[in-house]
């Protein structure tokens, strides 16, 4: 190979990936830490090293150019093989020592990590955690983050899993707001109102039906994607919310809606296979994969009994 003719900057090529990906400069900068200008500077070095234009401005913001869009696969592969690189190097790390990421849904991140975490930082001060709180599932590939704790088993060959147990969730409501609506489902503007998603009420919907709760989007007296915002709305009475059974048992003044029907599924603790040689991350993974088992080991029992904790 003559690798004279390999004459662009990999950081001016990282820098039209992330703009290609994230849509805008504004949200590309944010993504990689760095100011809008410098990236703009970086986009604009690339195309004049490759004398071609790679994004116009169109009616909807910034568009790739055909050439953009042509080159962007060569672009992605490479942002894949550093993603490897990257990897690789930093699963030969043998310190305990130093920051690790880890990933939840909101509502694990906000009601069932703090303390086990706590425990974690007081048996191994060196560690600092980056909580990554989203109901979204993270990118490990791409190092969003180093562990995951997800309700659904990975199938990517190069993940590792282990699965932690169940999960099992069911609906609440205020014992004031149950007791004026005995039928628990909603009639009209006089009907009990349940909270839902702005995003994806449909999929809820759908699990709800499943279980013989039909209800429509007028059901819905409130809604929001975020979890923890769900379960404050619930508290308050604002409507019916769903909550894992563990934790709405143990709260004082709630009732479950429908005490026969729960929802429910596995939790798998995740991480990138290279990563798995770094002692940090074996070591936090372990640590979690031991807390967290016992954890919804007493969550299913707790369920069966509906005994708070």
């Amino acid at each position: 190979m003559d690798w004279r003719t390999v004459t662009f900057d990999w950081n001016r090529a990282r820098a039209f990936l992330v703009t290609a990906e994230e849509g805008s400069l504004s949200a590309a900068a944010k993504a990689l830490g760095i100011s809008q200008p410098t990236l703009g500077r970086q986009v604009a070095a690339l195309e004049q090293e490759l004398s071609t234009a790679l994004f116009e401005r169109g009616s909807r913001g910034l568009e790739l150019t055909q050439t953009g869009l042509e080159l962007l696969d060569y672009v992605r592969a490479m942002g894949d093989a550093a993603s490897s690189l990257s990897l690789a190097a930093t699963g030969r790390a043998t310190s305990i020592e130093g920051e690790i990421a880890i990933s939840a849904s909101e509502i694990t991140a906000a009601c069932i990590l703090p303390p086990i975490l706590k425990k974690l930082r007081r048996q191994y001060p060196g560690i600092r955690i980056s909580l990554v709180a989203s109901n979204e599932a993270s990118d490990l590939r791409r190092r969003a983050a180093d562990i995951a704790i997800r309700n659904f088993r990975p199938t990517q060959p190069d993940l590792i899993a282990r699965k932690l147990g169940r999960f099992s969730a069911t609906l609440y409501g205020t014992s004031e707001l149950l007791s004026r609506h005995p039928s628990r489902m909603p009639d009209g503007s006089q009907g009990v109102g349940y909270i839902g998603f702005v995003s994806d009420n449909d999929r809820y919907m759908g699990a709800l039906a499943a279980s013989g709760i039909a209800l429509d989007e007028e059901s819905f007296s409130v809604k929001t994607d975020s979890h923890p915002v769900q379960w404050e709305m619930t508290k308050l009475g604002l409507g019916i919310g769903m909550v894992p059974v563990e934790i709405g048992d143990a709260e004082p003044g709630l009732e479950r809606a429908f005490p026969d029907t729960e929802f429910g599924g596995e939790v798998w603790l995740v991480s990138h296979r290279e990563l798995r040689m770094n002692l940090r991350v074996r070591t936090v993974f372990d640590f979690l994969a031991d807390e967290l088992a016992d954890y919804f080991q007493w969550a299913e029992a707790s369920s069966r009994t509906k005994d708070p904790r």
